[in-house]
């Protein structure tokens, strides 16, 4: 993580954006204290694999039971 102080950031802000770009994080400092951060911005959803993952997990379920009658579970859970 590179620090850099907040008027170098105002003259660089470019060079610092091609480089948050490529994944660094850089923190701005004023008189030696962090004020803020620049960091590479997160993945937007993936609306692909969230449909892999619910196919894993249908996938998953089949065959899968609850090893008797459905009325008979029940009635078990309510004694």
């Amino acid at each position: 993580m590179r620090e850099i102080g907040a008027f170098e950031a105002k003259n660089t802000l470019g060079a610092l954006l091609d480089l948050v770009e490529k994944g660094e994080e850089i923190v701005i400092t004023r008189r030696g204290r962090p004020v803020a951060r620049l960091c590479p911005e997160k993945a937007r959803f993936d609306r692909e694999a969230a449909r892999q993952a619910a196919r894993a997990i249908i996938e998953k379920g089949r065959g899968v039971t609850l090893g008797g009658n459905l009325k008979d579970l029940i009635e078990e859970g309510r004694t």
